[in-house]
């Protein structure tokens, strides 16, 4: 693949998800779920989600020296994404997110970051090639600096929801923000510098500038087994889409279907699309 370079600064995680009956309430135990072991973390899967996509993708992320770490990396590895800063911790285990997957594909992540939230700003290489992805599984020093190096387009993905400074929302070319996210974050999204994308699940995203809409798509209709990586998903295809210059309908479109088409796999990176899957389901789809 040679498509525009991307370095994603972000975190790497094991998952352990658990298919259940439904998620429980406050206090409820339920019973009878099935669990699965995948790859993961937010910065993991936006990097697999682009390199698939057709981007060349670098990976700035640290994990522990134990036995999950291989795992967490496997599927970046064999994909081809670049794995040069990825670097052991000793001192602390890989990251791991426990989630509840229901049978309409909702649902709970609780994520205990080990590795991830060591990685402090003094462990970020010199060098940040290409455009830049960061999200908020990472200290937020480490992620205001990884901006700060950045010399090309800066895709912000405020997930999850955190105080962000004011600096980087100035500095973002793109914003993404799920509606839950936009409304923690308020009016200050008016004030962005760039473009800010609002996901609404199933009912679709729009595009915002200064505050305005300038864009909107719905995603098509798949049969969700699992949103666990859609976002993701949707954050890599629009900040590639947008890199190679698609219209921001067209990017739009094109990164809904992306996170469509990762809601129909169980798991978060097996289920991530590639390329030539998100241009079919585009293509299929009914003229407006």
């Amino acid at each position: 693949m040679s498509g525009p370079p991307i370095t994603v600064v972000g975190s790497i995680n094991l998952d352990f998800v658990a298919q259940a009956p439904k998620l429980p309430a406050p206090g409820e135990t339920v019973t009878g779920a099935r669990l699965a072991r995948h790859p993961g973390g937010k910065g993991a899967n936006q990097a697999l989600a682009a390199r698939r996509l057709g981007a060349q993708v670098a990976l700035v992320g640290r994990v522990g020296a134990d036995a999950m770490a291989d795992e967490a990396l496997a599927l970046l590895r064999a994909d081809g994404v670049d794995l040069s800063d990825c670097a052991a911790d000793p001192h602390a285990p890989t990251g791991v997110a426990l989630i509840a997957v229901s049978p309409d594909g909702e649902n709970q992540i609780v994520v205990a970051s080990g590795a991830n939230a060591a990685f402090t700003p003094d462990r970020l290489p010199g060098r940040l090639d290409g455009a830049l992805i960061c999200q908020l599984e990472l200290p937020i020093e480490t992620v205001a600096a990884a901006v700060e190096r950045a010399e090309g387009f800066v895709c912000l993905n405020l997930a999850p929801a955190a105080p962000v400074p004011e600096a980087l929302l100035r500095r973002a070319e793109l914003i993404v923000v799920n509606e839950t996210e936009a409304a923690a974050c308020g009016e200050r999204l008016a004030h962005a510098g760039g473009l800010v994308a609002v996901t609404y699940g199933r009912r679709g995203a729009e595009l915002r500038k200064a505050g305005d809409r300038i864009a909107e798509a719905r995603p098509p209709q798949v049969e969700a087994v699992d949103s666990t990586g859609a976002g993701d998903a949707f954050v890599a295809a629009l900040t590639l889409a947008l890199l190679e210059g698609r219209e921001p309908e067209a990017a739009l479109a094109f990164a809904c279907a992306a996170g469509a088409l990762a809601a129909t796999r169980r798991g978060a990176q097996p289920s991530l699309p590639r390329r030539d899957q998100v241009e079919a389901c585009l293509a299929a789809r009914p003229a407006p």
